[in-house]
């Protein structure tokens, strides 16, 4: 038998402890009742190419048939989080199925993102769909990866699947999961990843911890193989536990290796209503958006196109509930938890129940500053104008030190600024769409002054606003840059200043340069020339209070939620040397740098 090295040291660390890689055993699912619902644990279903993955089911005590609303997930069907909705769900009149997906804790078979969610999520509805309890409508429900599974599921088009309601979750797995403009998302790759293979490793050792011998269950923290927040520095090893991480890291162009499973390729193979939620400071909440407007104009059927709801909310992966960050946004966040609308949801379209989905508005949002929710007829709003917030300053825009500002008056003849950007010492991440740990990185809105008080950050201010300023929609900002480098990174950030000073993270975003031109094609720069680039800045939702002041950073780094760019031009899988940057903004007449804002009349 031929091993590979790195599932050879996985197996020589699991015997230092007394343990092997255990086999499944197959055992006939017991059922049990509690309060009028029944539950069966360990139910098997059979894929296409003949992998047994299991489910647990929660459905009322009845002889009637009941439509299903079905979850897939890698994180484990038994543990509370995902138990704890069943029984609500349950009484609701629903057949609750949850199953581990391919590879995952009780499901046989190889676990590799997205690879299997297509065949396998079809497998399932249609599974589903024709147990004897069930009546034939199949929905599915579920946040971030497993609102993944309901995408990927939708795109195949399986025949009973009769809607979905992803929470928090991605449309494109480049550039809403792995990369943004161009860049690793580090925090969450690393995180995401070494969950996932700490997880599997947990699940190992607690299956063979034997109480009588006293064999140790290991904390997180101290097993060998890992340091927090990154894979094994031996790649054979990380090929073993997480191969696709590697993939990832030799895949930084959009191609085909991650147009197979993007949503936003085949937002026309989509048959099915659609409730999108999400958050403004969640790490997918573009991907969120995107889907609602690409199935709402590409979807395969009319049902798909027209019966698509949007509901964003204020945190997603950054935090649920009234305080998010450093901001308490008051009681109206608590309203419109997810469960309770994604079953208002499904009585609507499965009993024709007239409730909130029938009678409000497609798209409803939470509108912070004045921290409310309000209902609108679509997204992006129609009739948002674009106010254009020209970038000046005396060539000392440097920290909030200098002499940046913003102002809707074009430039006329002004001095460029510039920056010295160091890898070796990079702008520091300081809250925003994060995920995961918060407990070693706090998402959502943080005070950025630490940051802002550097000197590779430019800072550009209005004056103190006269009234009320409400930004709803797409942010960007269009930049005229130049670097001394072949190849670096622009970032930008809107911030809303109070009078106290607090200085409030709206939305911000990122671009590798050698992306600027093409997601697909990457290209480096010629050093000193002068580009036009555009900034995404993602999505908000923000009034601007009388007395408050807008004010956009520009820098190059935001580490260690993206990558660093070492400047060199080099792969980033094998890149080490790094040279330092001297980054250049103008804006002047014929270089009008400009920040671009949705504004609400």
């Amino acid at each position: 038998m031929n091993i590979s090295t790195g599932a050879l040291r996985l197996m020589l660390f699991l015997a230092s402890f007394g343990l092997s890689l255990p086999s499944l055993q197959s055992q006939a699912p017991p059922i049990t009742a509690s309060a009028d619902i029944m539950i069966q644990h360990g139910v098997a279903m059979k894929t296409r190419d003949g992998v047994t993955l299991y489910a647990d089911i929660y459905r009322p005590e009845s002889s009637q048939k009941f439509p299903v609303i079905l979850m897939r997930t890698p994180y484990d069907k038994s543990v509370g989080w995902a138990t704890a909705p069943a029984y609500k769900i349950a009484a609701r009149g629903y057949v609750f199925i949850i199953q581990d997906v391919r590879g995952r804790y009780t499901s046989e078979g190889e676990w590799y993102p997205f690879r299997h969610e297509q065949d396998d999520g079809y497998d399932a509805v249609e599974w589903a769909a024709s147990l004897a309890y069930s009546n034939g409508k199949v929905g599915m429900m579920g946040a971030s990866y497993v609102g993944a599974t309901q995408m990927l599921a939708a795109i195949s088009a399986p025949p009973h699947l009769a809607g979905i309601a992803p929470n928090v979750t991605a449309s494109n797995y480049h550039d809403n999961w792995t990369y943004q403009g161009g860049a690793l998302e580090q925090w969450f790759d690393q995180n995401w990843t070494t969950q996932l293979a700490r997880n599997t490793l947990d699940r190992l050792i607690d299956q063979k911890t034997d109480a009588r011998v006293g064999a140790p269950t290991l904390p997180l923290a101290n097993y060998p193989l890992f340091n927090f927040g990154q894979l094994p520095n031996d790649a054979q090893l990380t090929s073993s536990i997480a191969p696709y991480y590697l993939d990832w890291l030799s895949h930084p162009d959009y191609d085909d290796y991650w147009k197979q499973w993007s949503i936003e390729e085949h937002f026309s193979n989509i048959t099915v209503p659609m409730l999108q939620v999400g958050g403004w400071y969640d790490i997918f909440s573009a991907g969120t958006l995107r889907n609602y407007m690409g199935v709402k104009a590409h979807g395969a059927t009319e049902a798909a196109r027209t019966q698509q709801h949007l509901l964003m909310q204020i945190g997603g992966h950054a935090g649920f509930g009234r305080r998010i960050g450093d901001v308490d946004f008051g009681a109206h966040a608590l309203e419109n938890p997810y469960i309770d609308v994604m079953l208002d949801w499904y009585d609507f379209l499965f009993k024709g129940v007239h409730n909130r989905v029938a009678t409000d508005k497609p798209v409803k949002l939470f509108v912070m500053g004045v921290n409310e929710y309000r209902q609108e007829d679509d997204w992006p709003l129609p009739h948002a104008q674009a106010v254009k917030y020209f970038l000046h300053s005396r060539s000392k825009a440097n920290s909030l030190r200098g002499n940046g500002s913003l102002s809707t008056s074009a430039p006329k003849s002004e001095p460029s600024d510039s920056y010295v950007y160091d890898p070796g010492n990079p702008v520091p991440t300081m809250g925003g769409p994060l995920c995961c740990a918060q407990e070693r990185m706090e998402p959502g809105p943080r005070d950025q002054r630490s940051v802002e008080n550097r000197d590779d950050v430019l800072v550009y201010s209005t004056e103190p606003l006269a009234q009320n300023l409400e930004v709803t929609g797409p942010v960007s900002a269009t930049l005229f840059v130049k670097s001394s480098a072949v190849d670096t990174d622009f970032t930008g950030k809107l911030t809303d200043v109070a009078p106290d000073g607090f200085a409030m993270d709206v939305a911000e975003g990122i671009l590798r340069m050698r992306y600027r031109d093409s997601r697909e094609h990457a290209s480096l720069m010629n050093p000193d020339q002068i580009y036009q680039i555009t900034l995404d800045l993602w999505s908000t939702s923000n009034v601007f209070l009388r007395g408050h002041t807008l004010r956009l950073e520009i820098s190059s780094s935001n580490f260690p939620r993206f990558d660093r760019n070492l400047n060199t031009g080099e792969d980033i899988k094998v890149a080490r040397r790094f040279v330092s940057a001297t980054n250049t903004i103008l804006h002047d007449a014929p270089h009008p740098s400009v920040l671009v804002l949705p504004v609400i009349p």
